[in-house]
C-alpha cells in the first residue's frame, strides 16, 4: 500500500522509499528567494558595517566615557562617566552655537538647492543646443577640488573683491565672510552653488521618467510652461526630491571644509563654527575624543530626526 505523501508546508515529501526533506522555512526567510542576491550583496554590507556602523557604535562607547587616545599596544584606564560629556555639551555655549550655525546654513542651503537644481534641470532638460557642453559646465563646481574653488571665491569676496566693487555702497563692512552675520549665509551660497550640479544631474535622471505625453494633455488643456512645471514636473519628480532632500540634509549637517578653508575655522568669533568642525577641534587638537562623540552622537540623532521628517511629509504622497 503505497504511503500518502505530506503535503503540508514545509513539510517533507514522504514516499514509499522514503524523500529528501524540503529546506526549513525559517532558513528561507533568513536567505530570501534568491540566496544568489544576499551573496552578492555581502561585500557592501559588510563595507557598511566596517565603515559605518561600527565607528557609530564606537563613538556611542566613547561618549560615555573619559576617552583619549593613547599609543598603540598601551593599555590605559578610560573610565566611565556617564552622561558627563553630554552634559558639558549643553552648557557649552560654542556646542550650542555651531548647532544654530548648521541649522542657519540648512534653512539656506537646502531650500535653493531643491529649488534651484529642479529649475535648472528643468530647463536643461529642454535644451537642445549646446546641451553636453551646459551639463558638464554646471557639473564642472562639484568635482573641482575644494582648495581651488575655495580661492576663487575668496577673491570674488574680499573687501576689494568683484562682488564688493559691483554692489559698491550696498556691500556689508566688514566684508562678507569676516562679518558675524553674513559669514554663515555666505558659506551656505558657496555650497549651494558648489554641490548643485550633482543634484541637477539627480533631476535630469528623474525628469526622463516622466512621460512626454503627460505635458502635451496638460498644453491641449490649456496649461502654459509654468503650469505644466507645478503640475507636471514638480509630481513627477517627487522621489527624486525626497532624494535631494535627504541628500543635502546630511551633506550639510557634516559641514567642515568649507567654514574651516572659507573663514579660518569657524571664524568670525564662532559666528560659522559646524559641530562637525567643533568635533576636529575638541577631539583632535585639544585632545578630549569622548567629548568630541558625544557632539557626533547628538549631531546624529539631530540629522535622523530631520530626515525622518522629510521622508514623511515630503514622500508621503509616494506611499
Amino acid at each position: 500500500m503505497t504511503a500518502l505523501a505530506d503535503t503540508r508546508p514545509g513539510g517533507a515529501t514522504a514516499a514509499a522509499g522514503g524523500g529528501r526533506a524540503r529546506p526549513a522555512r525559517p532558513l528561507r526567510r533568513v536567505l530570501g528567494r534568491h540566496p544568489l542576491g544576499l551573496l552578492l550583496s555581502a561585500p557592501y554590507l559588510v563595507f557598511v558595517l566596517v565603515v559605518f556602523a561600527y565607528p557609530l557604535v564606537f563613538a556611542g562607547y566613547m561618549s560615555f566615557r573619559d576617552y583619549f587616545f593613547a599609543a598603540p599596544g598601551v593599555d590605559v584606564d578610560r573610565p566611565f562617566v556617564g552622561l558627563e560629556n553630554y552634559r558639558t555639551l549643553v552648557a557649552d555655549p560654542a556646542v550650542r552655537r555651531s548647532f544654530v550655525n548648521v541649522g542657519i546654513f540648512l534653512v539656506i542651503n537646502v531650500p535653493l538647492t531643491v529649488v534651484g537644481s529642479l529649475v535648472l534641470a528643468a530647463l536643461l532638460n529642454r535644451v537642445v543646443r549646446l546641451r553636453t557642453f551646459l551639463r558638464v559646465s554646471y557639473y564642472l563646481p562639484y568635482i573641482a577640488a575644494s582648495v581651488a574653488v575655495v580661492a576663487v571665491w575668496l577673491f570674488l569676496f574680499s573687501g576689494g573683491g568683484i562682488v564688493n566693487r559691483v554692489l559698491g555702497p550696498l556691500a556689508p563692512d566688514p566684508t562678507w565672510l569676516i562679518n558675524s552675520a553674513w559669514a554663515m549665509p555666505s558659506i551656505a551660497l558657496f555650497v549651494t552653488w558648489k554641490q548643485m550640479g550633482f543634484y541637477i544631474l539627480l533631476y535630469l535622471a528623474a525628469l526622463q521618467n516622466v512621460p512626454e505625453e503627460l505635458y502635451e494633455s496638460a498644453a491641449t488643456d490649456g496649461a502654459g510652461r509654468f503650469q505644466q512645471f507645478l503640475n507636471v514636473t514638480v509630481p513627477g519628480v517627487r522621489p527624486a526630491t525626497v532624494l535631494v532632500l535627504l541628500l543635502s540634509t546630511v551633506t550639510g549637517a557634516n559641514l567642515f571644509t568649507e567654514p574651516y578653508l572659507l573663514t579660518g575655522g569657524g571664524g568670525p568669533n564662532g559666528s560659522s563654527a559646524s559641530p562637525v568642525l567643533i568635533m576636529y577641534q575638541e577631539g583632535i587638537e585639544q585632545g578630549k575624543p569622548g567629548y568630541a562623540a558625544a557632539i557626533g552622537i547628538v549631531l546624529v540623532l539631530a540629522t535622523l530626526v530631520i530626515a525622518l521628517l522629510q521622508n514623511r511629509f515630503a514622500g508621503e504622497r509616494d506611499r
